[in-house]
């Protein structure tokens, strides 16, 4: 096994920027490996008592990259659809919304979200690193600077991974901590 067979592997000894990025970009693959090629009925099953299906976390996914790397980063509008959510609730809007979309709506959702992502936070990185203040201030003025940005997006794919693993064994039985090597997406476009 090579590192093409895996180009989701963090380097083994890189710069904090190459390990933070590499890092976000395997738990972006597993999330996206564990979504991957499901109709609508996959898109929407729930486990338990639960209301989170693999639908909406790839549409709050998707919500949370534009969100991190266009509002957070530089202040913009992340743009549609999201600009036309309710204000006050996009966030939860973006898990119950899902449901009126199609499988194919929703990857094209969080492909784009995640191609868009990674080219802002290489341009960002490259501007000026991951000690560069962002747009996001706390109320005292005081703003957060690029690695708490890239650190807050490790904890939200840590978490949604780990649903969707439970989701994703739920519908047809996929377990595993990586996609084996040589994975590529079967539905939607590449994740990397």
């Amino acid at each position: 096994m090579n590192q093409s067979d895996t180009p989701w592997e963090p380097p083994l000894a890189g710069t904090e920027a190459e390990h933070l990025v590499g890092a976000l970009d395997r738990l972006r693959t597993t999330f996206r490996w564990k979504a991957d090629d499901l109709d609508d009925a996959g898109l929407r099953t729930r486990v338990g008592r639960s209301s989170l299906t693999l639908g909406g976390l790839l549409k709050h996914l998707a919500f949370v990259e534009d969100d991190v790397f266009t509002s957070r980063l530089r202040g913009e509008s992340p743009g549609p659809p999201w600009d036309t959510a309710p204000r006050d609730a996009a966030d939860d809007w973006s898990f119950a919304s899902a449901a009126d979309d199609t499988p194919e709506r929703l990857y094209a959702l969080w492909d784009g979200a995640v191609a868009r992502a990674r080219a802002r936070l290489a341009a960002a990185l490259a501007d000026g690193g991951l000690d560069q203040p962002v747009h996001l201030a706390w109320p005292d003025g005081r703003h957060a600077n690029l690695r708490r940005l890239v650190c807050d997006l490790l904890e939200e794919y840590g978490r949604h991974t780990g649903h969707a693993d439970l989701i994703r064994e739920a519908v047809d039985g996929r377990v595993g901590e990586d996609p084996p090597a040589g994975w590529r997406p079967r539905s939607g476009t590449p994740a990397r």
